[in-house]
């Protein structure tokens, strides 16, 4: 029988039939070689477009001309090679029956001078962006007929690489900063028809939908996605989006609209149009369906919406036609085959950490926080296999790291057996969801727990294991992922006077009323400290020897704390160390030094906090070592090029032996992940 689930109906954009209502909106991963979408990208595409989503948008900001260089490894729309490499994208994606469409784009101001041909910024006006620094040059006449023409090319190549079709980005870039007024200084009589009223502002855009409407014809769908709000004083309202929305409309030359609300030229205006952890869900759903009442025509959105209820609320409320699901589509790329399979418990959950997009805002690759097989499909497996023979595994701990062992070995259909000491799993990650802010990291283990459950894991909570209780099992193999104990002991001078982050956020340790935090780390715990210090009514100062504080939590997972600490009496301070300390009085006497040389400063305080990573708890391992197969030694390029582990250093051996994780050094949640999964899976 045909299905009654919103989701699952098919939807026709014009000549196009969608399959369901699911899509994975435009973004970039950073996955193109020299610009360019090869196996990688196309292998990241194709794993969602089998599982079943009706939509797949590749490209966040596909580049349409030489002056717009990438802030991020974008795909570069302006080459003629990029046909047969996106060819190949669609081609792959369209024998799973999933629509390939493309977004192109000029970034405008927002982009950095010094890169690709070393070109300036253009922008309607002077005003450089906070976030990429450029100052731009005001756009010319004959710079915006020369764009006009970039952006017909680039869709004509696209055309011709057999994609669906395309969507232009008009929020943040070139399109929206002619929109906007707070962009759009234009006054010269060359260019004046572009500026002024909002019918001067939107003409770009409209010849651009003219031209490319032109090289590509009717049978081929072509879309924005663009802010209908810029939520911001002098910015573009509310009331203009909706005035521009029905002007694209009545273009003729857009079959659908995919609606923002906001603004991304600073990291807080982007993190509230993209929100991360610890933020509301859902934000602008509400509004996009406002949209789609004024315009009654065909409207996307995304904009964290994380799990199918609500995706599935915004199709029967008739608030989008089709709903974006594209970070959760990174943590589980397998939504819709699960919903088709009456197993939606099963999606692994999206927890917002955004590690995904900080990457790549920080020159790395797109990975998501907990599946560490998103973006190395072409080495890493979503569907575990099963083994050829059933060993016995033996896992101590259940963090991050020993959840994930545990999940994989399960799949691969062995009995497993894990150790634990404390009544709960969780290790440092229930730790981290003590805080409100973080509170959904907790999903990732409680994702594992039920996976672990059904596949028949045994667990022995409770349980110190030492070196014996691991032998009588009589394992294959034994894989300790015990984690990590807060180090300490960095001062010359007085370690007995501080406590650790940890001691802050497990409420081991009260908060002091004047407290130093030294964070030599630069990681979320010394800002969680943070935060419950403030919250006590302490008076904070946040001292890390870097140039810049807390660069491991990254641009948009920040924004939230910022926004929390600021109005407290917390002060930053960046470039010294907390030396040594010693009491005076009451006190704690802290004398500060600086890697940029002497200094001769000190604080007083009441309490000294120090984040500075962990030191491994591996103690079982090394009294596991000698009766090992391996003698611990793991096989780096196996490890590294997935295959299994061979080593065999103890003739006599009964098991091998393997650690992950923290209980190896300290790292973070995704590295622990992918430390399991590329072991166990060959096990």
């Amino acid at each position: 029988m045909a299905s009654t689930d919103p989701l699952l109906q098919p939807y026709q954009l014009k000549h196009l039939t969608l399959r369901n209502r699911i899509m994975i909106t435009s973004h970039e991963p950073a996955y193109p070689e020299d610009g360019m979408p090869k196996a990688r990208y196309r292998a990241y595409h194709e794993e969602r477009a089998k599982a079943g989503v009706a939509l797949t948008m590749t490209a966040g900001s596909a580049t349409v001309s030489r002056d717009s260089p990438p802030v991020f490894n974008n795909i570069l729309a302006y080459k003629d090679e990029v046909v047969p490499w996106m060819r190949e994208v669609a081609d792959a994606c369209h024998e799973h029956g999933c629509a390939v469409m493309l977004q192109l784009t000029h970034l405008g101001r927002r982009t950095g001078w010094a890169k690709g041909d070393w070109l300036p910024a253009v922008s309607p006006s002077h005003h450089r962006e906070p976030s990429h620094r450029a100052f731009p040059k005001q756009i010319e006449d004959w710079d915006i007929d020369r764009i006009i023409t970039d952006y017909a090319d680039a869709a004509e190549r696209m055309y011709a690489a057999g994609l669906d079709g395309i969507e232009l980005q008009a929020y943040g870039h070139l399109m929206d900063q002619f929109w906007s007024p707070m962009t759009n200084t234009l006054n010269g009589p060359e260019t004046s028809r572009y500026s002024g009223p909002l019918e001067n502002r939107i003409r770009f855009s409209l010849d651009v939908l003219s031209a490319i409407r032109k090289r590509v014809g009717d049978q081929f769908i072509v879309g924005v996605r663009y802010t209908a709000d810029e939520a911001m004083k002098g910015g573009l309202s509310a009331t203009e989006g909706v005035a521009i929305s029905k002007i694209l409309r009545d273009s003729g030359n857009v079959d659908f609209l995919n609606v923002i609300r906001g603004h991304i030229e600073t990291d807080a205006a982007l993190t509230d149009v993209i929100p991360v952890m610890g933020m509301k869900n859902s934000p602008h759903l509400d509004f996009a369906g406002r949209v789609r009442e004024a315009t009654d025509f065909p409207v996307f959105h995304a904009a964290k919406i994380p799990d199918v209820a609500t995706a599935r609320h915004a199709i029967a409320e008739g608030k989008l036609d089709m709903v974006g699901m594209t970070r959760a589509h990174i943590a589980d790329p397998h939504i819709v085959r699960k919903i088709l399979a009456g197993k939606e418990d099963t999606i692994r959950p999206c927890v917002g950490a955004n590690y995904c997009l900080d990457r790549i805002y920080q020159a790395g690759d797109a990975f998501c926080l907990h599946n560490a097989a998103s973006g190395r499909e072409l080495t890493m497996p979503h569907d575990i296999p099963k083994a050829d023979t059933r060993k016995k595994i033996v896992i101590v701990g259940t963090g991050p790291a020993g959840m994930e062992a545990a999940r994989v070995a399960g799949e691969r259909g062995h009995q497993v057996v894990v150790f634990e000491a404390a009544a709960v799993a969780g290790g440092q990650i229930r730790l981290a969801a003590q805080s409100p802010r973080r509170s959904e990291m907790i999903s990732i283990i409680e994702w594992r727990m039920s996976q672990c459950l059904a596949l028949g894991v045994d667990f022995r909570f409770n349980t110190w294991a030492e070196a014996a209780d691991i032998k009588a099992e009589m394992p294959d193999a034994v894989i300790i992922a015990t984690g990590g104990m807060p180090h300490t002991e960095v001062l010359s001078e007085g370690n007995d006077l501080v406590v650790s982050t940890w001691d802050i956020l497990s409420g081991d340790v009260q908060p002091g009323s004047n407290v130093l935090v030294f964070d030599d780390a630069g990681d979320h715990p010394a800002l969680q400290a943070a935060e419950v210090l403030a919250n006590s009514g302490a008076k904070v100062e946040i001292m890390t020897p870097d140039r810049s504080f807390s660069p491991d939590v990254m641009a948009m997972n920040l924004v939230p704390y910022m926004r929390s600490l600021q109005d407290r009496d917390v002060t930053f301070t960046v470039t010294y160390r907390a030396e040594k300390a010693k009491r005076q009085g009451d006190l704690i006497r802290v004398t500060l030094s600086s890697d940029y040389g002497s200094v001769n400063k000190y604080r007083l305080v009441d309490q000294l906090v120090i984040n500075h990573g962990t030191l491994p708890l591996d103690e079982i391992y090394f009294d596991l070592k000698p009766d090992s197969s391996n003698a611990g030694e793991l096989d780096q390029d196996a490890f590294i090029n997935g295959k299994p582990q061979t080593i065999v250093r103890n003739a006599h051996g009964k098991y091998q032996l393997f650690r992950i994780g923290d209980a190896v050094a300290a790292r973070n949640t995704h590295a622990a992940i992918y430390d399991a999964l590329r072991l166990v899976k060959d096990l």
